[in-house]
């Protein structure tokens, strides 16, 4: 599977922004955040264990690892809300709900 099959450029136009840097804190920089996120991706539409995530994704401890630090850290909740603000802002949003 080629990596740019799990997340546009367009895409990851638009999450890039919303990613937390790594400048400034002490220890080991961020492994590539695209490589990771596309691991994460590829692994909640694939439904495989996070051992079995292909190596183009770098080591499945690092995906898993960023993805349990981006839920703690409300990193998801902020790119959520900032994707939804900006789709309902362009009208792509349909907030009707049928209960």
């Amino acid at each position: 599977m080629a990596r740019s099959a799990v997340l546009s450029d367009e895409d990851w136009a638009r999450l890039e922004p919303l990613l937390p840097s790594s400048a400034g804190m002490r220890g080991r920089p961020f492994r590539d955040h695209r490589q990771v996120l596309e691991g994460i991706v590829f692994r909640y539409r694939t439904g495989c264990a996070w051992r079995d995530l292909p190596v183009e994704f770098g080591p499945w401890q690092t995906v898993w690892k960023r993805h349990h630090r981006f839920s703690l850290d409300g990193t998801w909740d902020r790119i959520l809300t900032a994707l939804q603000a900006r789709a309902d802002a362009a009208g792509e949003l349909d907030w009707t709900v049928s209960v």
